[in-house]
């Protein structure tokens, strides 16, 4: 068998893939919540990890108010009728989004930790001239934030947020169109993800995908390379994440 030629692009996500940032957003969430009258527990886990921040703020809605006439800011009186209803609903979901959004940048501005092993990897691209970029479900203002911070000085080609696409993860947008501003064939990149809704985002888009799962785990799927750390990872085996991949990449074996 002919041998794979390196990527034509990688595409790393960002939270909880390169950066620490899975955590600050679990604790964003939880305040939220609990504002909200919702103590988050693991059950709210897969609408949290990994999810762009109007999924989080439909979910807190709908586990925080069955009645849109209860919901923050809604008006007060008699039941609501449908449209008035409906308006409260789009009126809490944007409020929640935009407290969610606020705070997550907050914590963000305030320092987040790389993940073990991202500068070197992000270094070894850049040395032997593999290009990347960053595709992310966080909104631009966090993303830019990171970027400046954690990720300052990191040459990456462009960035792409939540803002950027109509449809982010885990719809294939995002990875179709970091494809498609490299010129390249999805098939022909790798995404390096963390998520349930990030891998399901870059297989959607045709990617091979290496995971290295931070908070959730990941279910196997053909394209689907797995990594305990990106400690573990080099350009071979991005390399290779593009043929049929191994279930899991074997550590180094203690000496």
């Amino acid at each position: 068998m002919k041998a794979p030629t390196a990527p034509a692009a990688v595409l790393f996500d960002m939270d909880g893939t390169l950066v620490d940032t899975e955590v600050l957003w679990w604790e964003t969430a939880r305040e939220v919540a609990a504002g909200l009258g919702h103590r988050l527990t693991d059950a709210d886990a897969s609408e949290v990890v990994g999810r762009a921040v109007a999924d989080t703020a439909a979910h807190l809605i709908e586990v925080t108010s069955g009645d849109p006439s209860t919901l923050p800011g809604a008006a007060t009186g008699r039941a609501a009728a449908p449209e008035r209803a409906a308006a409260d609903r789009a009126a809490a979901l944007e409020r929640t989004a935009a407290e969610l959004t606020d705070s997550f940048f907050r914590k963000v501005d305030a320092g987040a930790p790389l993940r073990p092993g991202a500068a070197a990897l992000l270094a070894s691209l850049e040395a032997a001239g593999v290009p990347f970029a960053l595709v992310s479900a966080s909104p631009r203002s966090v993303v830019d934030a990171v970027v400046a911070g954690a990720l300052a000085g990191v040459d990456f080609a462009f960035t792409l947020s939540a803002d950027d696409t109509v449809r982010t993860k885990p719809h294939p947008d995002p990875y179709r169109a970091a494809a498609e501003r490299f010129a390249a064939d999805p098939a022909a990149c790798v995404a390096v993800e963390d998520s349930p809704d990030g891998t399901a985002s870059a297989d959607a888009a045709g990617c091979a995908v290496l995971v290295v799962p931070s908070l959730l785990p990941v279910s196997p799927g053909r394209a689907r390379t797995f990594a305990r750390s990106l400690e573990e990872v080099d350009l071979g085996v991005l390399t290779d994440c593009l043929r049929r991949p191994n279930p899991e990449i074997q550590g180094p074996k203690p000496a």
